[in-house]
């Protein structure tokens, strides 16, 4: 009797170890992620209602008004404005990002590169700067005052740019997505690179294959799954662009304080202090990057991930 019952206690605790070694990770998950996005959404249901001049005790109360907030939202010229920004901003950085993350990848895996582990830290290296302290960085680089740009300009003879002008302070704030992006995709794709068999390149050598066709008909195919999964990590990223803009907007007249949607949730939240409004942007903003990102994936899943089913 006490054997089976020791035995009984020991499965006991050999089923439940799982569970305590996932327990703070599932409490995390919940109270940083699960609750936010639930308090958000019970945010964007509710409006405040002012009684009288709004002085005193108990005009401004709190009440349901159902989808108005969304209607609101979805009616803002503004949010439309910004979205659409944003959505060129993606157009012309991911694949930029991704392509040159492509190309380096290639060349640091290739048989006889030099200096393989120097320019693995030096192009990964600005990614681990952030975000804000780059668009810091790049933006007195952009500055006519002090920017390196306009001195050499000056010295040539040619005019001197306005970075951060109507026109370029949209290429301005790619640059910098772009510089703090490609070291991270670039080691996501070169570790993929390095988990494909070698003995593939060794075939292919001896069939006759240079090192550009080994690389379109044998490394960027077998590339495809990392490419879907860096793509739609920087749709996500492209999405939730905050950071370069509100940081580069004391510097340039060019950036309102509604540039991306992410900065109008910012300027309701906080300067002109309507969290409903700002709640309501906000779950419309992860309502259609759940889209987007789940659309793109049924797009291409057949051919990227139909090797592994």
């Amino acid at each position: 009797m006490s054997t089976a019952t020791t035995r009984v206690g020991r499965r006991g605790r050999r089923t439940g170890a799982p569970y305590a070694f996932l327990a703070p990770a599932v409490i995390l998950f919940v109270l940083f992620i699960i609750v936010p996005i639930g308090y958000a959404g019970y945010l964007s249901l509710r409006k405040v209602r002012v009684s009288g001049l709004g002085l005193g005790r108990g005009a401004r109360t709190e009440i349901f008004a159902g989808l108005e907030n969304y209607r609101a939202a979805i009616g803002d010229p503004e949010l439309w404005s910004g979205g659409l920004r944003v959505l060129g901003y993606g157009a012309l950085l991911v694949p930029t990002m991704l392509g040159l993350a492509l190309l380096f990848a290639l060349l640091l895996d290739r048989p006889r590169a030099r200096f393989g582990r120097f320019a693995r830290t030096s192009i990964f290296l600005p990614y681990a700067v952030p975000a804000i302290i780059a668009s810091l960085l790049w933006g007195f680089l952009y500055l006519p005052a002090t920017s390196p740009v306009n001195d050499v300009a000056a010295w040539l003879g040619l005019p001197e740019p306005d970075l951060l002008g109507e026109g370029s302070v949209f290429f301005a704030v790619v640059n910098i997505a772009l510089w703090g992006g490609v070291g991270f995709n670039m080691i996501v794709l070169y570790t993929a690179l390095r988990a494909i068999p070698p003995e593939l390149y060794e075939s292919a050598r001896l069939d006759g294959c240079s090192e550009v066709q080994i690389a379109l008909r044998i490394k960027i195919p077998l590339l495809l799954p990392a490419l879907v999964m860096t793509t739609v990590f920087s749709m996500i990223a492209t999405l939730q662009v905050f950071v370069e803009p509100l940081a580069l907007s004391p510097l340039s007249n060019s950036i309102s304080s509604t540039w991306t949607p992410l900065m109008k949730v910012y300027r309701d939240a906080f300067d002109t202090n309507d969290p409903y409004a700002a709640a309501a942007t906000s779950v419309l903003i992860a309502a259609i990057t759940l889209v987007l990102s789940f659309g793109f994936l049924r797009l291409v899943q057949n051919r990227a991930f139909g090797q592994e089913r």
